[in-house]
């Protein structure tokens, strides 16, 4: 059984890559992001989500898109930002930004959406390995994906007896072009970040989406953090 997907950040990377396994699986997927969508199908809400007033709108969008009858709907946070910084000299206007879109925009999004939701929907985050760990260089994404872990947790208990489930996919390194511009151009270092998983190489956003279709059509997967690495190499 399909339903309505919608995923934020769905013009690249793993947002994109949900989008078309949603698809490919007959659901209908509504996308908000920035830059436009280029899977065909999609249909795409242009929205900066850190804008308050565009994030206002997306709501009544959605509202509009679902219809008035609660449906089978599958809320996909995806958008994120990552950011070099570090603990000890964060920018305070840098760690609001993170927060702001990796934290606030879901639970924004939620409050418009589960209304809609009929038993058998999904509200489903995209974290990180470092939603549970850290390494240094990345204060505020860290930080925010913590956050993130906690509010899955938060919307499971919530949720209880509603027929909504939630859970939190932990992607390790995957080759998106937010990664790819954070680690650069250098082979090595990139050959160095391929060397930290046991199978010796970058996750492709396809697996990734391949997971968040299974969590979304598998309620018993509820209140899970589902870390999907390759198999890190611990150091």
């Amino acid at each position: 059984m399909s339903g309505t997907a919608i995923v934020t950040g769905v013009s690249r990377g793993i947002g994109a890559a949900c989008a078309r396994a949603f698809l490919d699986a007959g659901w209908r997927v509504l996308g908000v992001s920035r830059s436009p969508c280029p899977v065909p199908g999609v249909v795409h809400r242009a929205a900066d989500l850190l804008d308050p007033g565009q994030l206002d709108a997306v709501g009544p969008w959605l509202a509009a898109q679902l219809g008035p009858t609660p449906a089978r709907v599958c809320l996909v946070h995806n958008a994120a930002m990552m950011a070099k910084d570090s603990a000890v000299d964060l920018d305070p206007a840098v760690l609001r930004r993170a927060l702001a879109l990796n934290v606030v925009v879901p639970a924004q999004l939620n409050r418009a959406v589960h209304p809609l939701q009929a038993p058998g929907s999904s509200i489903l985050y995209i974290g990180s390995t470092l939603s549970e760990k850290a390494v240094a260089g990345t204060a505020s994404y860290v930080t925010s994906k913590h956050a993130l872990a906690g509010l899955m947790k938060a919307t499971c208990q919530d949720l209880a007896g509603t027929g909504v489930h939630t859970a939190c996919v932990c992607p390790g390194f995957t080759a998106t072009e937010m990664l790819l511009a954070h680690i650069g151009a250098d082979p090595a270092v990139r050959a160095a970040v391929e060397a930290m998983s046991t199978l010796g190489r970058l996750i492709e956003p396809a697996e990734i989406a391949r997971l968040v279709l299974f969590c979304a059509e598998n309620p018993v997967i509820n209140g899970a953090m589902l870390h999907a690495n390759l198999g890190q190499v611990e150091r």
